[in-house]
């Protein structure tokens, strides 16, 4: 049966196809900043030095305990509830190929802020991991243009496999024209989580916040009625401010001159970029005085403790909570989408992938095979905090938390990539805004903010 004459889930898979065509419409034509390969990975080294959120104090990626036909996986994957989610994965597979030792690498930092350089550096040097995570779309070119991923097109993606992806996801995963990515799950950005009790002393009602401005009131009155933090956020590393950008500037603009804005609109958006930057140098009044110092799940912990009142975040944030013990969704946190985001599932997606030179390439291809997986998806995603880009796990064991954003997933109108998380623009402009933020994060100067990203287009 073609992927057309499906019946059950139409409405889901027309939406679904939408949130990776996003992606994938700003990866076509990517024309890095080079015609040299190496040389759009020396551009993107920058994303490698903004500090991460390392909270083990491992750099990662050295791979000292492999040994030859071992599988070696490089992620991110530290925190929390993350954390458990790539263990729940890594069981499953345990379960299905038990003779095949893994060994677990990880380069910590948030948003991949350390895991660009430990790959390319390795890469390049013929000495690449077994797989390793990265995001489908725009972040894959500089690999497919060194022609450092093997097609996995026959090898993996077998025929139950495509037709249980969307044709867009496929697409999402295949930049250069051969498959070289397994996408394992779809994350949304636009969440805005809260502490309920801390909401309830201050009077505010996280649901009546109509817009980013309305988000600056209720800061305000959180900080003038309680002693808790009104918005748990980081800056020791530029993402999480790049992420609050985008959705700031989502919330007050729309998100067709947010696509406009990816699609290289800078400098025609000056004004409405400037407004996103002053409403975000006046939240900065409203952060941890150690912001410049925690994680993003540190700052997620103050919530759960009742110590903060709101975190902007992936819904990877949902996974910690989870985990907390006597931390119920709905009675103790809860979440609605980025004021004036409605109707918006602001994505990003995370897969693996098979390097060329592999040190294990059986053991790499069963790991990829067990990846697009129902089974894989359906341990993986629920713990994780997002939802499956197969069409065909069942929802079952996600819990309320995730059957909600599943269902706004559905009825989405908008679902845009991101810039922090690598799917809307090439890595070098990726890497140019995240210096931007990182510098804004140090003197909230707006007018060097501006031409800083009006210059990184």
């Amino acid at each position: 049966m073609s992927r057309n004459d499906r019946s059950e889930g139409d409405a889901r898979l027309t939406r679904r196809r939408y949130v990776a065509g996003a992606g994938a419409v700003v990866t076509v034509g990517i024309a890095g900043c080079s015609d040299d390969p190496e040389d759009e990975f020396e551009e993107d080294d920058g994303t490698g030095d903004s500090g991460g959120d390392d909270t083990n104090g491992d750099s990662g990626g050295d791979a000292p305990d492999a040994e030859e036909g071992d599988l070696e996986i490089v992620h991110w994957w530290t925190a929390g509830g993350e954390e458990d989610a790539f263990n729940a994965l890594l069981d499953g597979f345990r379960e299905a190929h038990p003779d095949v030792e893994i060994v677990d690498n990880p380069a910590p930092g948030g948003a991949g802020s350390a895991i660009d350089t430990v790959i390319q550096n390795r890469v390049l040097d013929g000495n690449p991991p077994s797989t390793f995570q990265i995001w489908p779309g725009q972040a894959l070119t500089p690999y497919t243009d060194a022609d450092l991923l093997e097609d996995i097109g026959d090898s993996v993606w077998d025929d139950e496999m495509r037709e249980a992806y969307l044709d867009d996801i496929i697409e999402l995963s295949s930049p250069a024209g051969d498959l070289v990515a397994v996408p394992i799950n779809i994350h949304r950005m636009n969440n805005l989580f809260y502490n309920v009790d801390v909401l309830d002393d201050a009077g505010v009602d996280a649901t009546d916040i109509d817009d980013p401005q309305g988000l600056l009131d209720a800061l305000e009155t959180i900080d003038a009625e309680t002693d808790a933090v009104p918005l748990a956020h980081q800056t020791q590393s530029p993402w999480s401010t790049l992420q609050l950008f985008e959705d700031v500037f989502i919330g007050q603009h729309g998100a067709d001159e947010y696509v406009s804005f990816i699609e290289g609109g800078a400098a025609d958006l000056e004004d409405e970029i400037r407004e996103t930057l002053d409403l975000l140098a006046a939240y900065a009044d409203h952060y941890p005085e150690d912001a410049g110092s925690i994680s993003w799940d540190q700052g997620n912990d103050e919530l759960i403790e009742g110590n903060a009142a709101f975190l902007h975040q992936g819904d990877w944030a949902a996974g910690q909570y989870e985990a907390a013990e006597g931390f119920e969704f709905a009675e103790d946190w809860d979440m609605v989408p980025f004021p004036g985001s409605d109707g918006v599932y602001h994505s990003v997606i995370d897969s693996f992938v098979f390097p060329t030179s592999n040190p294990s390439p059986e053991a790499t291809e069963q790991f990829l095979n067990y990846a697009g997986t129902v089974d894989a998806q359906e341990r993986f995603n629920p713990v994780k905090g997002s939802i499956p880009p197969r069409t065909d796990v069942p929802m079952d064991e996600f819990g309320a938390f995730l059957s909600r954003q599943f269902e706004d997933f559905e009825n989405s109108t908008n679902q845009p990539p991101t810039i922090a998380h690598g799917t809307a623009v090439a890595p070098a402009i990726h890497s140019e805004l995240e210096e931007a933020f990182a510098n804004f994060n140090e003197n909230l100067d707006v007018d060097t903010a501006y031409e800083a990203i009006r210059d990184a287009f």
